[in-house]
C-alpha cells in the first residue's frame, strides 16, 4: 500500500496525519433535525486517524429549515441543533479527529411535508425532479417516496439563502466547534440545480449562461468564506452524475469556469465525486475530462487540496495520490461497516460489507455496532 497515502497534508488550517478522508453519508439518525450522543459515538468510533479518518466530512447539515428534504437529518440553525453539534464534535476531537460540516440546502429535492408551513419546496426552476425523499410515518417507520413539485425562487428570494448559508457556517465553526465547513454543490440540490441546465430555465441573470447559471454557487461559497475564511471552506461538485435527476448539456466548460472563478477565493478543498454518485465511474452518454478541470484550477491560482471520491478501493487510491491525480481520496460507504478503514487499507485487509437495511434510519445498529479489526 502507498506510503504516500499514509503521509501527512496540509489542507486549509489543519495538517493531517493521512490522506484519507470520510465522505458525507446521510444515515437519517438526527431525529427532529436534532445531533444527538448516539451519532457522536458514530463519528468518534471513525475519528481515530491512525484507523480511521484524517478529516470526516459530516453528513448532509440543513441551514434553514427550507432546506431540509428528508427526515431525521440534522440542522444547524438553532441553538438545540448547534449544542447537539458541539457533542459531536467534542468526541471527534478526543479521539484526535477532525471534522468538517457539510452545508446543506436541497432545494427541489423535498416534499412538502418536511417544508415549513407544508410550503411547496424551491427550485431555480419549476421542474420536479424524478427522485425520492425520506419520510418517517406517525408510528415513526420511515420510507422513501417522490418529492414535491417545486415553485420556482423569485429573484429577491435569493439573497436570504446565500446568508443563509453564510450564517449556518458561521455558526458551524464558531458555535458548534467544526474545524471547518464544505459547502454541498453536488448530487442535484440547490446549488447544483441552479449550475446545470437540466433544472435550471431561467431567463433572469441566474439562468442561460455560464456565468449566470454559476453565479448562485459563486455567491454561496463567498459568502461563506467571507464569513468562516477560505482555508475554513471546501466546496463538494459532481459534474456528471445523473443523481436526484440532474443533468447538464455540456459539463466541461461549465466546471472549468467554476474552477477558474474559486481559484482565487484560497479554499481549503475542492471535493470532486467521479462519475454516478454511488454508481459508476464512467457514465454512459456523458464523458468528462476531470484532469482539465483540476488544470483550470490550478493554472488560475487555485490552491486547495484536490480530494477524489466515489468507488474508491485501496489500490484505486494508491494510484490516485501516487500519480498527483489527487492529494487526498473519500471513501463514503466503506466507513459504514468499517471504523477502522485506515488501519485495514494499510494492512491489506478484507473490507465488511455494510447492511443495507440498516443504512438509513434506525437505531444503534448497523450504526455504531460495526467492529474494528482489533477488536
Amino acid at each position: 500500500m502507498s506510503r504516500l497515502l499514509f503521509s501527512p497534508i496540509r489542507v486549509g488550517t489543519l495538517t493531517l496525519p493521512s490522506r484519507i478522508a470520510m465522505a458525507p453519508l446521510t444515515r437519517n439518525r438526527a431525529p427532529g433535525a436534532v445531533p444527538n450522543a448516539l451519532m457522536a459515538e458514530y463519528y468518534a468510533q471513525r475519528a481515530d486517524p491512525a484507523r480511521g479518518a484524517a478529516l470526516i466530512i459530516s453528513e448532509g447539515t440543513a441551514i434553514s429549515p427550507q432546506g431540509q428534504g428528508y427526515a431525521d437529518v440534522p440542522g444547524l440553525y438553532d441553538s438545540t441543533q448547534l449544542d447537539g453539534w458541539k457533542q459531536v464534535t467534542r468526541a471527534v476531537h478526543a479521539a484526535g479527529g477532525r471534522m468538517f460540516c457539510q452545508l446543506w440546502h436541497v432545494g427541489r429535492v423535498s416534499h412538502h411535508l418536511l417544508q415549513p408551513g407544508n410550503a411547496d419546496p424551491v427550485a431555480p426552476s419549476a421542474i420536479r425532479a424524478n427522485t425520492r425523499t425520506y419520510l418517517v410515518d406517525g408510528e415513526g417507520q420511515g420510507g422513501f417516496t417522490p418529492t414535491s413539485e417545486p415553485r420556482a425562487l423569485q429573484r429577491d428570494e435569493i439573497p436570504a439563502i446565500v446568508h443563509d448559508f453564510a450564517v449556518a457556517a458561521r455558526s458551524a465553526v464558531e458555535s458548534a466547534g467544526f474545524d471547518g465547513v464544505e459547502v454541498h454543490g453536488a448530487n442535484g440540490y440547490l446549488p447544483d440545480q441552479f449550475l446545470k441546465s437540466g433544472a435550471n430555465q431561467r431567463s433572469d441573470d441566474y439562468g442561460g449562461s455560464i456565468a449566470n447559471r454559476a453565479r448562485f454557487m459563486l455567491e454561496v461559497v463567498r459568502a461563506v468564506v467571507d464569513a468562516v475564511g477560505g482555508a475554513r471552506t471546501g466546496l463538494r461538485i459532481s459534474p456528471v452524475t445523473p443523481a436526484n435527476d440532474i443533468h447538464d448539456a455540456d459539463p466541461q466548460p461549465l466546471f472549468e469556469y467554476l474552477m477558474r472563478e474559486l481559484a482565487p477565493l484560497g479554499l481549503a478543498y475542492i471535493h470532486v465525486i467521479e462519475g454516478a454518485t454511488g454508481g459508476p465511474r464512467e457514465v454512459e452518454g456523458r464523458p468528462f475530462d476531470y484532469a482539465a478541470m483540476k488544470t483550470a484550477y490550478r493554472e488560475a491560482g487555485g490552491q486547495g487540496a484536490w480530494i477524489v471520491n466515489n468507488g474508491y478501493d485501496g489500490a484505486l487510491a494508491h494510484e490516485a495520490v501516487e500519480s498527483g491525480r489527487a492529494d487526498l481520496v473519500a471513501f463514503g460507504k466503506p466507513f459504514i461497516a468499517n471504523p477502522d478503514l485506515a488501519a485495514r487499507l494499510r494492512r491489506g485487509a478484507a473490507l465488511a460489507v455494510p447492511e443495507r437495511a440498516t443504512m438509513y434510519g434506525g437505531g444503534a445498529h448497523g450504526y455504531i455496532d460495526y467492529p474494528a479489526l482489533d477488536d
